[in-house]
Formats: structure tokens, C-alpha cells, sequence
């Protein structure tokens, strides 16, 4: 049996080695190029600029999600299905649409500075740290109502059966059940929010308003792009790394279950009260949808008329995106399932640390890295796509990796002693049994890295020339030019193309499971 599984002990473990060092190298170069060196009042400004808007972003994302989360969880309705699939749209939004929508409803002529100009009323600003929290508000608002959502359908019913059989009021209910679950589930979920908000970048470059709203990632960036200096861009990385590290071991501590047990099924669902309570969960429901929906439909309504009259950029940037898009999905996905196949066998440390070092970092800070590591040897403008492509490999297999373990270790429990009885090894057995029952994971995870892929920002803005700019950087370019209507309908091609290769892997994956 052990000559059988042979070669996957060899490939696995290789590819982890590779991965680690692809993330470890440009870690090491950064500590090593930033050892030493002080940061400037400047720069500990950004520093306190990131920490700021990532936390104010987490718990406001966390707060706003609680009654939208429990107004799902709550009440059934016509088009409920439709909301919930609209709360997973922004995770596959780019970044760098999601602000242009934002833009659009709450930029100087936004719809709402139209409305407080029409009423007599002062525009307001979207620019600056209030504008970067709603931004990420908007992102991270349907990502904590999902993860609460499910904390709330997970409570076992014979409790919700015990507290309708006591009479609990909604108070009582809010105590005994719902406050518990809350107390346990909210940090984890608030700190998964800081994590993504510390590296975030296409929002900050947008709509950073200047010296004063400047974060870690946007220092990094100007640091490599107009002042050359690659010390101080290692040494802000390597503050981002130590940032991004603890807050990633804080939330995978304090997220754990509320302790209610499993329960026998989970089909009966909480008391939905009447009165205020039903209109308080309508308003919440209302708002998210028309919060979520609104910057969504002004991208597609400024987009459109442009779209016979594209910048000459465009399209060859829209291909690069695709193509980036494309090998990224493939590598992700096929070191994924590698990798997956082999921890299914038995626990594997190697493999577990290469599909979770990527965790506690960010694409600019590798970037960071791998720009100090090129630089010596070659241009790195001209290693700008190779380069976009093994970060997005990096950073997305952590994802696919944990969406397909648990696929993997159930075909190996169920089905790996007949197939060692039966010598099915080798491209045999991928193809006849590994390959249709992980058909639908291994769509949903390819769709997911293609789509992340495509709306990349952070290493393509630090490495590529004039003939290297993908979509998204494209879109900033035109943003940044006060080009609107052009970025909008750039924006409204690089929507398309992620949502169709998100829909094309994924229906693919079902297909090829049915």
C-alpha cells in the first residue's frame, strides 16, 4: 500500500516546501532589508491610521450585521434566498468596483450629495477615514452577516423547542439563547473583519484623502513606486506582518462555538415576534438590501453608455486580467487538491503550515518581499504578471485548501481501501474517482480563486510598467484621472468577467457532479 501512494508522498510534500519558501523567502527578505531601521512620525501616522479604520470597520461591520443576521435567521419571506445570495456578491466584488459604486451614490455628485444639494443642504465628503470605514463596511457588512447567520441557525431545537414550551418572551429568549451565542461568536467574527481590513489597499488608495488617512499598505506602495526606498518599504511590511500575524492568532482563538452541543436537528427556528419587532427587522433588511444593491446598480448605470467608447487600455488589460485569472485558478487548485489528497491520508505538519502561512500576510507585503529579492537580478517590471500570479496562488490556496480537506478525507474514509484493493492509482484513480466526487468543490474553489484573482489591486499596482496593468489597476488609473464614466465602465467589465468565471468553474463543477 505505501509503494502505491508512492508518488502523491513525494509531489505533496514538494509542493509544500515550494509554497513555504515561495511565502517564507519574501517574509525573511523583508525582516532582513527592514532590521533595524526607524520609522518616521509619518509613518507611524499610517500606522495608527491602519489600526483605526480596521477596527472602527470590524466593529461597526459586526454591530450592523447583528439585527440583518437575525432578521434572516428570524423570518421567511419572499426573496429572502435572493438577499442571502446578494450578502455573498461583495466577497467577489473587486475592491476597486465596490468603491466606484460608493462613489457614485456618496461622491461629490453622488445621488446623496444630489439629494442634500436639491434640500439646501452641505455636500458631505466620502474622502478620508470615514469614507475607507464605509467602504469597508460595505465589504465586510454581508461577510459577518453570513458567519452570524450561521451561528444563529446553528442553535439546537430542542432549546428553541424548551424556550417555546417555557413561554420565553423576547427577552427571555435574547438572554438564555441568543445573548450566549453572540458573547461567543462576535469576537471571532470581528477579528476575521480587522484581519481584512488591515491589508486592505484599493479601498485606501482611493479614498485615503491624502497624508492624514494613509494606511501601512499605502506607505508600502508609495515607498517602493515614488521614493525607491526599500528599506522603509521593509520595514513598514514587516509592522504589517506583526499586525496581520497577531490579529490572525487573536481571531483563531476566540473563534470557537457557543458550547449548546449539537443537537438532533436544526429545523425549528426562534419565535419571529410581531409588532415593533417585525418592523425593526423589515427596516434592517431594507437597508442592507438597498446598501448593498444601490452602489452595485450606479456602476452598472454610469457603465453602460461608455461601454462603445472605451479607452484605448482596456481591453489588453482586460485580457491580462483573465489570463492571470486563468493560471491562477489552475495553480490553486490543482496545489489545493494535491496537497488536500495527501493531509486526507494522515496528519500531515508540512503541509498544514505551507496552507496556512499565507494567512498571517498580505500580497503587498509579499510583494514587498519578492520586489527586494528580484530587484538585484532583473527588472522587476518585467516579471509583473508571473509575479501577480504566484502571490494570488499563495494567498487564495489557504481557501481552497480548507474547502477541500474535508471533501478529500471522506472520499479517502469511504472509498481509499478500495481502490488500494483494487490498484487503482495514478491518473486512473484521479479520473474515475477523485475527480467526479470532488467535481463541485473543486468548481466552487477554482470559480472563488479566479474571481479573487481577477480583481487583484495590491502586487500588479506595485510591479507593473506601462504594457503590464491589469484590469483593476486600470480602473484605479481612470479613478484617479477623475475619468468616471470611463473607470465605471472598465468597472462593469471586470464585474462581468469575475461573476463569469465565478458561474463558469462552479457550474462546471456541478455538471461534472451530477
Amino acid at each position: 500500500m505505501a509503494s502505491r501512494a508512492r508518488p502523491l508522498t513525494l509531489v505533496a510534500p514538494a509542493l509544500a516546501a515550494l509554497l513555504l519558501a515561495l511565502v517564507a523567502a519574501p517574509l525573511a527578505a523583508v525582516g532582513w532589508r527592514g532590521a533595524g531601521l526607524s520609522l518616521g512620525p509619518a509613518d507611524w501616522a499610517a500606522v495608527r491610521f491602519s489600526v483605526t479604520q480596521a477596527i472602527l470597520s470590524a466593529v461597526f461591520s459586526t454591530l450592523l450585521a447583528i439585527p440583518v443576521a437575525r432578521a434572516l435567521a428570524r423570518r421567511r419571506f419572499t426573496g429572502r434566498t435572493a438577499l442571502i445570495t446578494l450578502m455573498g456578491a461583495p466577497f467577489l466584488l473587486p475592491a476597486v468596483v465596490a468603491v466606484l459604486g460608493l462613489l457614485a451614490v456618496f461622491g461629490r455628485s453622488g445621488l446623496l450629495n444630489q439629494l442634500l444639494i436639491a434640500l439646501g443642504l452641505p455636500p458631505i465628503s466620502i474622502y478620508g477615514l470615514h469614507g475607507v470605514v464605509l467602504a469597508h463596511i460595505f465589504l465586510n457588512l454581508p461577510l459577518a452577516t453570513r458567519m452570524i447567520l450561521q451561528a444563529w441557525l446553528a442553535l439546537p431545537s430542542e432549546r428553541i423547542r424548551l424556550a417555546q414550551s417555557l413561554g420565553f418572551g423576547p427577552g427571555e429568549t435574547f438572554r438564555h439563547l441568543e445573548r450566549p451565542m453572540l458573547r461567543e461568536v462576535l469576537p471571532g467574527v470581528a477579528l476575521v473583519i480587522l484581519v481584512i481590513c488591515l491589508t486592505s489597499f484599493a479601498v485606501v488608495i482611493t479614498l485615503g484623502g491624502g497624508p492624514s488617512a494613509t494606511t501601512i499598505e499605502l506607505a508600502i506602495y508609495q515607498a517602493v513606486r515614488f521614493e525607491f526606498d526599500l528599506g522603509k518599504a521593509a520595514a513598514l511590511a514587516g509592522v504589517q506582518l506583526a499586525l496581520g500575524t497577531g490579529a490572525a492568532l487573536a481571531a483563531w482563538f476566540l473563534t470557537r462555538p457557543a458550547g449548546f452541543g449539537a443537537g438532533l436537528d436544526r429545523e425549528l427556528r426562534l419565535t419571529a415576534f410581531g409588532g415593533w419587532r417585525l418592523w425593526g427587522d423589515a427596516v434592517a433588511l431594507t437597508a442592507a438590501g438597498l446598501f448593498l444593491a444601490l452602489p452595485l446598480a450606479a456602476v452598472l448605470l454610469r457603465g453602460v453608455p461608455g461601454l462603445a467608447d472605451l479607452p484605448a487600455s482596456v481591453l489588453p488589460a482586460a485580457g491580462r486580467s483573465i489570463l492571470v485569472a486563468l493560471a491562477s485558478a489552475l495553480l490553486t487548485t490543482t496545489t489545493a487538491l494535491t496537497l488536500a489528497l495527501a493531509a486526507a491520508r494522515r496528519s500531515r505538519p508540512l503541509i498544514e503550515a505551507a496552507a496556512t502561512l499565507p494567512l498571517a500576510t498580505s500580497g503587498l507585503v509579499l510583494g514587498t518581499g519578492l520586489f527586494l529579492l528580484i530587484q538585484p537580478l532583473a527588472p522587476p517590471t518585467t516579471l509583473a504578471l508571473p509575479v501577480t500570479i504566484l502571490v494570488n496562488v499563495a494567498l487564495s490556496l489557504p481557501y481552497l485548501y480548507r474547502i477541500l480537506l474535508p471533501e478529500t478525507r471522506a472520499l479517502h474514509e469511504d472509498y481509499g481501501r478500495l481502490a488500494d484493493s483494487l490498484s487503482l492509482q495514478g491518473w486512473p484513480r484521479l479520473r474515475w474517482l477523485v475527480l467526479p466526487r470532488l467535481a463541485r468543490p473543486l468548481g466552487f474553489g477554482a470559480g472563488i480563486a479566479a474571481a479573487l484573482s481577477m480583481g487583484d489591486l495590491g502586487v500588479i499596482a506595485l510591479f507593473a510598467g506601462e504594457h503590464q496593468a491589469t484590469l483593476p489597476l486600470v480602473i484605479s488609473q481612470l479613478t484617479g484621472a477623475y475619468r468616471m464614466e470611463a473607470a465605471a465602465s472598465a468597472a462593469l467589465i471586470l464585474v462581468t468577467l469575475s461573476f463569469a468565471l465565478f458561474w463558469a468553474f462552479d457550474a462546471g463543477g456541478r455538471r461534472a457532479a451530477a
